[in-house]
C-alpha cells in the first residue's frame, strides 16, 4: 500500500513517528514552535509535544547547535534546524570542532547522535546568503554523516535512519523539493544511510548525482533516450557514507560518468567524487570524467540570472554528448 504526499509532509511524519517512539527526541530551531516552520513542517508540533520537545530558538545559531550537541552528548536525540544551510557557518565550531570530532576524542566513550536539518538550493529568488548548495563544506569534516535525498520516500526514510544514529548526521532538504507530491509506502519503513539507489538502468553513460538534480538528470535520460543513448541514472541519496560499490558497478558497466550537482563548481563535492573515480576507477574510463555544477558565483537575486546558476537538464544533456562525443 501506498500514498501520496509532498516531500515536506514526509519529512514532517518522519518527525512526528519518532517523537512519538522515543521521549528523548526533541526539535528546536527558529520558528520551529508556534510558527510551525517557515515551510510548516512542524505545525501542530507544539500543541501535542508541548514546549519542552518543541523549541523556538533565538537566532543564534551557534548557541542552539551548541545546546544541542550538549543535549546529545547527555543521552538525547535532538533534532535542530537551521533554517537554511548557508546559517552553517554561524555554528561551525559546535558543529566541526564539537558534534564531529566527540567520539573519536573521547574514545568512543561519547556519542552525539543528533540530526542537522538544513533546507538547501536555489531557485527560490532568496539572493546570495540564502541560496548556497554546502554539500561540500559538510562532507569534508570526518565524524559528519550527510544526506541529500530527492524524493519523498527517501526523505522521510533516511530521516528516520539519521534520527536513529549515533553519531551526528547533516540531512540536507532541497527547498524546491518540498512541494513535490509522490508516491511513498504506508507504515513505518527506514531506509539505510550509504546505500544509493540506480533510479534509472542504462548501459551507455552514468549520471551520477542527489538532490533535486536527480530528478533534473532524470529529465536528461529520457531526452537523452529519444535520440539512442542509454544513460543510467545514480541517486547517492548519501554522500557520507559514500556507496562506492555502487559507483565502481555502474562506472564498470557503462565507462564514461557525468557528475551533476547544483553546488558552485569550485572545490565542490563532484569534484572530489571525479578525482576519487579517477583515481580508483581510472582503466574503466573510456573518458575523463565530467562535472556539471552551479557556476562560480554569487547566487543572484534576479529570476533569470539565478536560473542560469544551477544545471538544468539540457545542461546535462549536453555534457552526456560532450563525454560521448556525440
Amino acid at each position: 500500500m501506498s500514498k501520496k504526499i509532498t516531500v515536506s509532509k514526509a519529512i514532517g511524519e518522519a518527525l512526528h513517528e519518532e517523537m512519538l517512539r522515543d521521549d528523548k527526541m526533541f526539535i528546536m530551531g527558529e520558528d520551529m514552535a508556534v510558527m510551525g516552520n517557515v515551510f510548516a513542517i512542524t505545525r501542530g508540533f507544539l500543541e501535542e509535544f508541548g514546549p519542552n520537545r518543541v523549541i523556538d530558538t533565538p537566532i543564534s545559531e551557534e548557541g542552539f547547535v551548541g545546546m544541542a550537541v550538549g543535549a546529545a552528548m547527555r543521552g538525547m536525540r535532538p533534532v535542530v534546524e537551521l533554517m537554511y544551510d548557508d546559517f552553517a557557518t554561524e555554528c561551525a565550531d559546535p558543529l566541526f570542532n564539537q558534534a564531529a570530532k566527540i567520539r573519536y576524542m573521547t574514545g568512543g566513550q561519547c556519542s552525539v547522535p543528533m540530526v542537522l536539518r538544513a533546507p538547501m538550493g536555489s531557485g527560490r529568488r532568496n539572493a546570495g546568503q540564502h541560496s548556497q548548495s554546502l554539500e561540500n563544506f559538510f562532507c569534508h569534516f570526518p565524524g559528519l554523516k550527510v544526506v541529500a535525498p530527492c524524493s519523498a520516500e527517501d526523505a522521510k526514510g533516511l530521516l528516520k535512519t539519521a534520527i536513529r544514529d549515533d553519531d551526528p548526521v547533516v540531512f540536507l532538504e532541497h527547498k524546491l523539493l518540498y512541494a513535490r507530491k509522490e508516491e511513498i509506502p504506508e507504515g513505518e519503513y527506514t531506509i539505510p544511510l550509504g546505500k544509493a539507489s540506480v533510479k534509472r538502468e542504462g548501459k551507455d553513460l552514468t549520471i551520477i548525482s542527489w538532490s533535486r538534480e536527480v530528478n533534473f538528470s532524470m529529465e536528461a535520460a529520457e531526452a537523452l533516450s529519444k535520440e539512442g543513448i542509454d544513460a543510467e541514472v545514480l541517486d547517492l541519496r548519501s554522500l557520507v557514507p559514500l556507496d562506492w560499490d555502487a559507483i565502481r558497478a555502474s562506472v564498470s558497466k557503462t565507462h564514461y560518468v557525468v557528475i551533476v550537482s547544483e553546488e558552485v563548481k569550485r572545490g565542490s563535492y563532484a569534484g572530489e567524487l571525479s578525482a576519487q573515480i579517477a583515481e580508483e576507477l581510472f582503466d574503466e574510463l573510456d573518458a575523463p570524467v565530467e562535472r556539471v555544477c552551479g557556476l562560480n558565483i554569487c547566487s543572484p537575486f534576479s529570476p533569470v540570472l539565478e536560473d542560469k546558476n544551477f544545471p538544468h537538464p539540457e545542461n546535462i544533456v549536453q555534457a552526456v554528448k560532450h563525454v560521448l562525443n556525440k
